[in-house]
């Protein structure tokens, strides 16, 4: 997946008043947003969007002392995140509380170790080159595959699909076994827009007409190019599509079954291995306890659960 904030006004009447609620109030460029402890779980939102209380999950010492100095030394976890991806990670109806599974398993991981917890709102596409510098973790949905192993170390903690998304009804009769001169919108450096730029090179290697591919950074922005009829189709991951979908009411669904269902994982600098030891532990604590159950439940995305962490689990081609 990959990001950056805001519906424009000229989409908000073909998106539903539910959905500019949810997902649409991202104002985002690396801004430090909801630098809170597990104490401060959605203390300025919704009830929709508040997630699960962290604050009651207790330090374990033994996890906590496996992590280096240069990331628990200021006695903060910062993470890195693209919040426009909901509901994974997005802002609540204030515009400036970070929400969603991942930033409450992110709260859960600072707590097991005994620290704050701060996310910072980036562009999905930022994410991994900063992890090690500006950030001490990345949590954003990261789909581990060959390429990202090479730049981070991964721990896992779910696993998703990808989902096509069209207007209700498929108006543009799209075929996703043949997307030559489709409009497709997809988010930027994610491995969705990685695929559809495959289809895309075939497409030109057979000599038919090229498809019309729409990167943006937000994530919103590629839901709103369909639901107001700019593109005739989406590609995303299946929990964010979704998401979408219920949101929007009766304007989008899903067009056939999700594809490709593989891990997402914990960016940590690579070969940090202290840091991704003491991540992977802390995660299976919160697997093992019941905890991580909870905050899937929450959020409805429960049939993502895994039930072991691993680092740099092996991928395919």
């Amino acid at each position: 997946m990959s990001l950056s904030k805001g519906i424009q006004s000229v989409a908000a009447a073909a998106v539903s008043a539910a959905m500019l609620i949810a997902v649409a109030a991202c104002g985002t460029s690396d801004n430090a947003s909801g630098a809170a402890s597990s104490s401060d779980s959605g203390s300025s939102s919704s009830s929709s969007t508040k997630g699960f209380d962290t604050s009651s999950i207790k330090k374990d010492d033994a996890i906590a002392a496996l992590l280096p100095e240069s990331v628990a030394g200021d006695g903060v976890l910062t993470v890195g995140t693209d919040t426009s991806y909901a509901p994974a990670e997005f802002l609540a109806e204030d515009g400036k509380t970070p929400v969603g599974f991942d930033v409450d398993l992110s709260k859960a991981l600072a707590a097991v170790f005994g620290l704050k917890e701060k996310t910072v709102s980036s562009t999905f596409d930022s994410i991994i080159p900063s992890v090690g510098s500006k950030y001490d973790i990345g949590i954003s949905s990261f789909t581990v595959t060959k390429e990202r192993l090479d730049a981070v170390d991964f721990v896992t903690y779910f696993k998703a699909g990808s989902t096509w998304v069209t207007k209700k009804g498929n108006p543009d009769k799209v075929d996703t076994s043949n997307l030559c001169g489709v409009k497709v919108a997809v988010q930027t450096g994610t491995t969705q827009e990685e695929e559809v730029n495959a289809a895309n090179d075939q497409c030109k290697a057979d000599g038919k007409a090229e498809i019309d591919i729409q990167s943006s950074k937000l994530q919103t922005d590629v839901t709103t190019a369909v639901a107001s009829g700019k593109a005739s189709i989406f590609y995303a991951d299946s929990p964010v599509a979704g998401y979408a979908i219920e949101q929007t009411g009766d304007t989008l669904a899903a067009l056939g079954d999700d594809t490709g269902v593989t891990p997402e994982a914990v960016a940590i600098k690579k070969g940090d291995s202290a840091t991704a030891e003491a991540v992977q532990k802390a995660m299976q604590k919160l697997m093992d306890d019941g905890t991580y159950q909870k905050i899937l439940d929450t959020w409805g995305v429960s049939s993502g659960a895994v039930d072991k962490a691993e680092i740099n689990p092996a991928v395919s081609e």
